[in-house]
């Protein structure tokens, strides 16, 4: 793998800059509660506790090489990180990764314990990944056929690998 990838800072979560990859979970006082909704196509909804570890990824100095993302097209999935400060990153549904040039559409995002978020169907993601050495522990509900529908895209491949900055 080489060493010339790009580097993305990992801004904060907020659900202004987070609509185009799906929406922040708001309270039920708030009246945008309800106008979004999950979908599972294969009506297959499934609730459990997932880890992501450090050594699942490789470590540019302080960065994180993002050198895969995957989507699910047939669900949304919500996440909710529960333990440690951790990184996603995202692109939009669509993006093709036919070379370097969609780098500059990936994102990312700074996430802290308690932070929750809903990825549309099709949004490229990969993580989220914690930034420091403890696993990070995430509450996800997501279709249980996410093997059957988990595309992946080799970004090292693409020529479009990134370097995630955590400031």
């Amino acid at each position: 793998m080489g060493d010339a990838a790009g580097q993305v800072l990992a801004g904060p979560l907020d659900a202004h800059a987070w609509a185009e990859y799906g929406w922040l979970p708001v309270e039920d006082t708030d009246p945008t509660d309800g106008e979004h909704r999950l979908a599972f196509s294969w009506s297959d909804a499934h609730l459990n506790v997932i880890m992501h570890s450090a050594e699942e990824i490789e470590h540019h100095g302080a960065a994180l090489r993002c050198s895969a993302m995957y989507r699910h097209d047939t669900h949304t999935q919500a996440l909710l990180v529960l333990n440690v400060d951790a990184v996603v990153a995202v692109a939009p549904p669509g993006t093709s990764f036919d070379g370097p040039a969609d780098a500059s559409r990936i994102r990312a995002f700074h996430l802290r314990p308690l932070d929750s978020f809903v990825l549309h169907a099709g949004t490229w993601h990969w993580g989220p990944f914690p930034v420091g050495d403890e696993p990070v522990r995430l509450y996800n509900l997501q279709g249980l056929g996410y093997r059957e529908d988990n595309a992946m895209v080799d970004l090292e491949a693409a020529g479009a690998a990134v370097d995630v900055v955590v400031a």
